[in-house]
């Protein structure tokens, strides 16, 4: 996962009255940069910051800012602001929104939606086409089975997984790009935009924060969706802390990053038991099965949505297939970390990032 910056939560309005930012600067100090391991390069460390929060999507989002643009803070504000109503696009746990619309009646009829949301989803189908569905925003009734199969504590049968790929897949979803209409072509489908929808809003966010003239903040929403831009106390680009997978507590190496987001996806924290089975909560769109071969997997990409859709693909589509992808898109790049071998250490695989803005700090790594 990506260690950010995470002083005190304190509300915005007092924040922009001037109350918090004494504290907020005392302990933020060495929020960028933890206590890093020396290895063969001197990792860099990050110095101030100035936060707004903000809570959506069932997470906290956040813009930093360095210290000398803290009067400007009223435009991270009005970023903050675009959260909830992008969140009431999107959502499927709302039964008003946009996207539960679409879902309760786009079987049978062609459903017009509003154009961001349909521009999207298209963006989203490029992405699944293009991994091969290991990214798949169709996903729903799959997510939603299992969640009560482990509400049950009992291993789904397979049939019952048949079925319910027997409504997945974005080939079943008709795009109308004339009347912005959506389509299912079987029924009980439903669209969750859950592994895309946070990075498409930091895309937002950054966009409106670049217009109003910040030329050097970073944005995170649940510390897995990240986007930087510019850069941070003379830095070329933001430190930002990869968690090791199997020492969560500890970090496993810092990447600069700048002008780009990043994605990440992981099965060492979010995972759950049935009996006596440890399953990860990333399933596989192809089989309907979580997946087990990757521990951890960071995308960077020129924007969030792709870093977050690309980062559930890559992890589900395994080293190899991943690596070929950065190949052909070399705007695109990746560090995925297989399950280790037994008794051997972590063996982190580098998909194109480049090596002068990265620095391995743990000594649990063999690269």
């Amino acid at each position: 996962m990506g260690q950010i910056p995470n002083p005190d939560n304190s509300n915005r309005r007092e924040f922009l009255s001037g109350r918090a930012l004494r504290s907020q600067l005392e302990t933020a100090a060495d929020a960028l940069g933890d206590a890093l391991t020396d290895n063969a390069r001197q990792a860099p460390a990050g110095g101030s910051t100035v936060r707004l929060s903000t809570r959506a999507m069932a997470c906290d989002f956040s813009v930093f800012v360095n210290p000398e643009s803290a009067g400007q803070l009223r435009y991270a504000s009005d970023a903050l602001d675009l959260l909830h109503p992008l969140e009431g696009l999107m959502t499927v746990y709302r039964d008003d929104s946009e996207m539960s619309r679409v879902n309760q009646c786009a079987f049978g009829e062609s459903v017009v939606t509003e154009r961001s949301l349909f521009e999207l989803l298209l963006r989203a189908r490029i992405l699944s086409v293009e991994t091969e569905r290991g990214f798949d925003p169709t996903m729903g009734p799959l997510i939603a089975f299992w969640r009560a199969c482990r509400a049950r504590g009992r291993i789904p049968e397979q049939h019952e997984i048949d079925t319910c790929l027997a409504r997945t897949g974005i080939n079943r979803v008709r795009f109308d790009e004339q009347t912005l209409g959506i389509g299912f072509e079987v029924q009980d489908m439903e669209l969750n935009l859950g592994a895309i929808g946070k990075g498409f809003a930091l895309d937002r966010m950054s966009q409106r924060l670049t217009e109003q003239g910040l030329d050097d903040f970073l944005c995170h929403g649940g510390h897995s969706s990240i986007r930087a831009q510019g850069s941070h106390h003379g830095l070329p680009g933001w430190p930002i802390g990869l968690r090791n997978p199997l020492f969560t507590e500890q970090r496993l190496a810092t990447v600069l990053l700048q002008d780009q987001a990043m994605g990440t996806s992981g099965s060492n924290v979010q995972y759950f038991r049935l009996q006596g089975r440890r399953f990860g909560h990333i399933l596989d769109p192809r089989s309907g099965w979580p997946v087990e071969e990757i521990l951890s997997c960071w995308v960077f990409a020129p924007t969030a949505e792709q870093a977050d859709a690309l980062s559930t693909a890559f992890f589900v589509i395994g080293v190899e297939n991943a690596r070929r992808y950065c190949d052909n898109h070399p705007e695109v790049s990746a560090i995925l970390i297989p399950q280790p071998r037994q008794g051997r250490s972590l063996e982190p695989v580098n998909c194109g990032v480049p090596d002068d803005v990265l620095f391995f700090t743990s000594a649990d790594v063999t690269t």
